[in-house]
């Protein structure tokens, strides 16, 4: 028993000791790590600036009665469109339209005498003076013949502009007095667009700028125009200046008093740029990790700009050529060897098959 371990043990110590020898020695380099870069590159940039805005009509007034009268026809209806110039509602003017005529009669009495007194003055059968007082005369009922028209137009109440109308608040019969609301009119071809912004802003803001806006009303819709006039003050509690756009608004999808999101684009410029989701942020500071000419990668503070869809702008930090990790910082250590991913394989088209 005792030769047979005495066998046993040296053949046990030699099988640990092959076993041993096929374990990888230690401290050997793990392998890279697979990630997805993209090269730092300079691209036009430009900045934006975001606010809030409430449309209003480029032109927008409440039509009203001139003068107290009983409405006797109504020519439109709520939401019309109308052109400037087109009568929407008449007044009862029975004793307008007597006085134009009997105006009117007076006007061409005083022409006739007014021409034959001329005939006779010319053959010297007359006085000058007495021409003269007849040509005031005519020129007297002219001027009440004119008069009388004027009033005999207020009791027409027509558009001032062309528009979309409003409710209207008057029907056939209402007694108007001078005031009285018939209907509002706006004309909303064209959007005022006016949003309030930092007095800080003043030197980036000028006439001409581009911009765009959103409305909750039209997701995934974008409204284009640009910047018109900046107020000529800035407000003394707010410290803010507001800026006035227009938008087209051919389709008049846009009403007034609508709250819009607006971003003004400024002057485009060269930047350094990355992808968005290369920059590990962690609290203020950001950082990327760069692959360096032997295949590992460096940690780099950046100090970030502007932002936009997918993309950031780097003001420090990197130059232009730089090759950045995009895919796959989450599991990077400085100094840790890294490979390129091998771009996505097409999915093979299916073989046709064979009949039968």
């Amino acid at each position: 028993m005792t030769s047979g371990r005495r066998i046993l043990l040296p053949l046990l110590l030699a099988l640990l000791l092959s076993a041993c020898g096929d374990e990888p020695a230690a401290g050997s380099a793990p392998p890279p790590a697979t990630v997805t870069t993209a090269v730092v590159a300079s691209r036009p940039w430009s900045d934006t600036l975001e606010a809030l805005g409430t449309a209003r009509a480029n032109e927008s007034v409440l039509v009203t009665a001139k003068v107290t009268e009983t409405v006797v026809r109504v020519n439109f209806e709520d939401g019309d469109l109308v052109e400037a110039g087109a009568v929407l509602v008449d007044l009862s003017g029975r004793a307008e339209l007597a006085g134009l005529e009997e105006a009117a009669a007076a006007y061409r009495e005083a022409q006739a005498q007014y021409q034959r007194q001329q005939q006779l003055a010319t053959r010297k059968l007359i006085p000058a003076g007495q021409l003269d007082a007849q040509r005031a005369t005519m020129e007297s009922t002219r001027a009440r013949l004119d008069a009388t028209r004027a009033r005999l137009s207020d009791r027409v109440i027509t558009a001032p502009f062309a528009g979309v109308l409003g409710f209207r608040q008057v029907s056939p019969g209402t007694l108007v007095t001078p005031g009285t609301t018939i209907a509002s009119l706006d004309d909303v071809s064209v959007i005022k667009l006016d949003f309030s912004v930092p007095e800080a802003f003043l030197s980036v803001l000028a006439p001409g700028q581009a911009i765009t806006a959103h409305s909750a009303a039209y997701p995934g819709e974008e409204f284009t125009g640009e910047v018109a006039t900046l107020d000529s003050r800035v407000d003394p509690v707010t410290r803010a200046v507001t800026v006035r756009a227009m938008l087209p608004n051919p389709e008049r999808k846009l009403r007034p008093g609508m709250l819009l999101t607006v971003r003004v684009f400024q002057p485009e410029r060269q930047a350094l740029v990355v992808p968005e989701i290369s920059v590990i942020q962690v609290a203020r500071q950001a950082h990327v990790f760069r692959v360096k000419d032997d295949g590992t990668v460096e940690q780099v503070d950046v100090r970030l700009g502007q932002r936009r869809r997918g993309e950031v702008e780097v003001l420090e930090g990197l130059s232009a050529g730089d090759r950045v990790v995009v895919d796959g910082t989450v599991k990077l250590r400085p100094g840790q060897k890294v490979a390129e991913a091998p771009p996505a394989a097409k999915a093979p088209e299916p073989a046709a098959g064979n009949a039968g």
